[in-house]
């Protein structure tokens, strides 16, 4: 049996803030080095005891999911990192079964807030996108940073 899709092709940008109340070195460091500590378990798509890092080596796997026995989740790639400027752009491919086929070319940056920092995230996909999906995507990061890397950083600071 032959099937033929057809998806609507479109490209839809949206931004984040999210305030967090610590310095943001230390955001940062929780961002970069400790993402299984904050990765909230709705977000593991591997298995609930799987690992999140990121790997920011040149050549280096990006951020990726994975648990004992060999399963994994590219989550993106590193297309451009910037340590001494608190910046990093990722690229991730989304299979049709989770609302693609789409790319997404996130930024994630961070700067200062009166006491404590901003994480500023810009998410731009382009492929087979929709409104509601697109939402979706929003309220995911949103939860996911929000409630995940904020309440990690700001009960350890």
């Amino acid at each position: 049996m032959s099937e033929l899709k057809t998806f609507e092709i479109g490209c839809v940008q949206y931004e984040l803030e999210i305030e967090i109340k610590a310095d943001r070195t230390v955001v940062w460091k929780a961002l970069i080095e400790q993402p299984d500590r904050w990765w909230l378990p709705d977000f593991r798509m591997v298995d609930e005891a799987s690992t999140v890092e990121f790997d920011v080596r040149p050549g280096g796997h990006g951020l990726i999911e994975s648990r004992d026995g060999g399963g994994f989740l590219v989550w993106y790639t590193i297309q451009f990192y910037q340590p001494d400027e608190f910046k990093i752009y990722l690229v991730g491919n989304v299979a049709p079964d989770w609302g693609g086929p789409s790319t997404s070319n996130l930024c994630l940056s961070l700067d200062r807030r009166g006491d404590g920092s901003v994480l500023k995230l810009s998410d731009t996909h382009h492929g087979h996108v929709s409104e509601a999906y697109m939402g979706s995507l929003k309220d995911g990061w949103a939860k996911l940073f929000g409630e995940g890397l904020r309440r990690h950083v700001e009960s350890v600071d």
